[in-house]
């Protein structure tokens, strides 16, 4: 059937990093470099200004927000006083910032990097990385690309979508918190995978051009929903975790700067099966 769409929020230049936390989506507006929430309602609040493009957010279970700086190539930490502190120096991994973050259930922290120049460099292979004890370190190489990132609710596989391989690649964590037999879990033929997330039946909704899909493992698209520009990334949310977050905006393959037509909005529809999983 098809689903309802509604435009949440408007005025948006670039959202990316979708996050459903305490009540509210939390998302990244990369060429503003400004971090929001918005309320059910539509509600928009500016939670803090963050130099950087890309960046991506997530929470450590303790309940602090992290923050992968990509310009500093440092991943911070808000604390209690709303400053920003080094909780990892990510350098060591790569000369190009980090994008990506995922926090598993046990406190382990995994990032990804495209490792080289976008747009307009050549590319390279980019690598996730494992952040534990103070350590930053790869466990994953050779991504075509890799984007939004996952975790099962039990937190014994990660998923990552690879946006030039047209794929979700999946990995078994290990409980040192390395990744291992690395498996394609869904292949596409229409365009490359953004953010992802994942919902109570083990399928993983993602953005795929102008499109959010619902996938089964296997590769099986069994929901589509269309919208009128490109799609970058998807949550689950609201108070029942059955809304869907879409994170849209025009694309015409390069990223706009400040000075342009803010394109970005925030779409949201009603299905069917719950948020499950990380983030």
């Amino acid at each position: 059937m098809a689903r309802v769409v509604e435009t949440l929020a408007e005025g948006i230049y670039l959202g990316e990093s979708p996050r459903w936390h305490e009540g509210r989506l939390w998302f990244a507006d990369w060429v503003a470099e400004k971090l929001f929430t918005l309320g059910e309602g539509g509600e928009k609040r500016l939670e803090a200004s963050i130099a950087s493009l890309p960046f991506s957010i997530d929470w450590l279970p303790d309940g602090r927000l992290l923050v992968v700086n990509a310009r500093r190539n440092l991943l911070e930490r808000r604390e209690a006083d709303g400053s920003f502190a080094v909780h990892v120096d990510l350098s060591n991994l790569s000369e190009r910032g980090c994008n990506e973050i995922v926090v598993a259930p046990n406190g382990d922290i995994y990032v990804n990097n495209i490792d080289f120049e976008f747009p307009g460099g050549e590319f390279r292979p980019g690598f996730i990385a494992l952040v534990r004890d103070g350590v930053a370190r790869r466990v994953a190489e050779g991504l075509a690309f890799p984007n939004g990132m996952a975790i099962t609710p039990d937190g014994r596989t990660l998923i990552c979508g690879e946006s030039y391989s047209k794929r979700l690649t999946a990995y078994a964590i290990q409980p040192d918190g390395t990744l291992s037999d690395g498996r394609i879990w869904a292949q596409f033929e229409d365009g490359g995978p953004d953010g992802i997330c994942l919902d109570a039946e083990g399928a993983i909704w993602t953005s795929l051009g102008p499109r959010a899909v619902r996938v089964r493992e296997g590769g099986e698209i069994i929901e589509r929903i269309e919208l009128d520009r490109f799609c970058f990334a998807t949550m689950l949310g609201g108070e029942d975790g059955r809304t869907l977050l879409m994170m849209a905006a025009d694309w015409p393959g390069a990223i706009a700067g400040p000075d342009s037509a803010p394109t970005g909005r925030i779409y949201a529809a009603r299905i069917d099966v719950p948020h499950a999983g990380y983030p």
